[in-house]
């Protein structure tokens, strides 16, 4: 554990913007998003209704608080999304038998082949984004990015 930062730390006096890992994990999800809206377009899908389809593809069913939870998404938002989504017959939705209150959100055929192509147009921006990684950076990547997570859950405020 590093006890000086240094100019990592906004607080020191010889603080830049541009060493401070926020700043890039900022930058990299807003570039990251903007191409997901690009190709996702072009297929008419969007940002929202691809974290869904792909929760669900792993976590079936799954409720609306928990798919915004997972999104990283309003529970406003994912519920207009999930309203949508079930007018375009990629969910249907139903009460959880265990609590009725809860409403759960299951994938249907049309939104399962639908996964395939959305995926397509992920990979594309993946392929893009890491060209020069290897598979072990990659997971050295999502190991540093779960514990600056973990870290931040147990933040007091």
């Amino acid at each position: 554990m590093v006890d000086d930062f240094g100019s990592i730390d906004p607080l020191d006096g010889d603080f830049e913007m541009a060493n401070w890992p926020f700043y890039w994990i900022t930058r990299v999800s807003r570039r990251y998003t903007h191409d997901m809206e690009d190709v996702l377009k072009k297929i008419g899908m969007d940002v929202a209704r691809w974290r869904v389809l792909m929760i669900l593809n792993e976590i079936n069913p799954a409720s609306v608080s928990e798919l915004a939870d997972h999104a990283v998404i309003k529970l406003s938002t994912m519920t207009k999304t999930v309203i949508r989504m079930q007018a375009e017959g990629l969910v249907v939705t139903s009460p959880r038998q265990s609590d009725a209150r809860v409403t759960e959100v299951s994938l249907t055929e049309v939104g399962r082949s639908a996964i395939g192509s959305v995926r397509k147009q992920a990979s594309k921006v993946f392929r893009q984004a890491f060209q020069d990684f290897d598979a072990k950076e990659i997971n050295g990547l999502n190991e540093t990015l779960k514990r600056v997570f973990a870290n931040l859950e147990d933040f007091p405020g």
